[in-house]
């Protein structure tokens, strides 16, 4: 049985299964013409079944009161809030420039977690978090240039606001696990999750042909419940881990199972650069795996 203060690894090791998984088909809804916008509303859908379920193993016990419902809600739009930003990020910008910019997110949990909750590591976890990071660009690098291209553009903006987001909304995750447990925040985000859901509606083009079949739809659902259950063992994780390590670990161990999975079930044979990735991640989630501070506790 895993120890109490290992409860961190096996919940960041699922999240960084289920997302490598979710990674390797997570584009397949779109080639088979269903679009990215009715994608997020199908994995709001996706975030009821977790959230139900995680609630009833706690005897619905949610946490209502006004602090916990504002920190729930902001982790919620924090999250679901850079989802819909991207979108139109991929519309206006080249997605090789904006994915690596958003890989950056968990500087932002690191910079955070390091001043203000004062979370410190061991020179394994430290060497750990530098490892992952780099890691992340690797993965997500894919090469060509931007010659002429503007920083000030409104793509770059775009992609800032998500990279901020999701690295502030894993600094309030973890924050939150101080005063609330892990299944109220993982309902509050699905609650905003769902509440976007007809700002997605708005921005999709429906005079364009959409896939209703079974490889539309129901196939998104398949992938995107990876995801759903993916975000809620990274809700546990941050419960019983560090943000500073928790957030580099799985920001980069994902891309790795995305890439084996590429290479050895859909024939895809990775550029140099993702190989390397492969071999910094593995390396950087040893390490941090090692980290030997204690972990954190329960709320009352």
């Amino acid at each position: 049985m895993m120890r109490p203060k290992k409860l961190w690894l096996g919940y960041a090791i699922v999240t960084m299964l289920f997302w490598g998984v979710w990674g390797a088909f997570a584009g397949t809804s779109a080639e088979k013409g269903f679009p990215e916008t009715l994608v997020y509303c199908v994995w709001a859908l996706t975030m009821i079944p977790p959230a139900l379920i995680a609630l009833y193993l706690r005897d619905w016990q949610l946490e209502y009161d006004a602090k916990s419902i504002r920190l729930g809600s902001i982790i919620g739009v924090l999250g679901a809030g850079g989802q819909m930003v991207l979108f139109h990020a991929l519309t206006t910008g080249p997605a090789y420039l904006i994915f690596p910019i958003i890989a950056l997110s968990p500087v932002v949990t690191i910079v955070l977690s390091f001043f203000l909750l004062k979370e410190r590591t061991g020179v394994a976890g430290a060497a750990g978090v530098v490892l992952a990071l780099i890691a992340l660009q690797l993965f997500e690098y894919q090469g060509g240039g931007a010659d002429g291209e503007s920083l000030a553009a409104s793509w770059f903006v775009l992609a800032v606001v998500v990279l901020v987001a999701w690295g502030v909304q894993a600094y309030f995750m973890k924050l939150s696990n101080a005063f609330m447990h892990a299944e109220s925040i993982f309902f509050y985000m699905m609650v905003t999750g769902l509440a976007m859901i007809p700002i997605a509606l708005y921005m999709t083009d429906f005079s364009q042909p959409i896939n209703w079949g079974v490889d539309g739809p129901v196939l998104t659902a398949a992938i995107q419940v990876l995801n759903a259950i993916g975000a809620l063992c990274l809700v546990f994780a941050f419960r019983y881990g560090k943000a500073i390590v928790v957030s580099p670990m799985t920001n980069a161990g994902a891309p790795l199972i995305t890439a084996v999975i590429s290479l050895v079930l859909l024939g895809v044979i990775p550029a140099t650069t993702k190989v390397i990735g492969i071999i910094v991640a593995l390396i950087a989630a040893f390490l941090l795996a090692l980290d030997p501070e204690d972990d954190a506790k329960e709320p009352n």
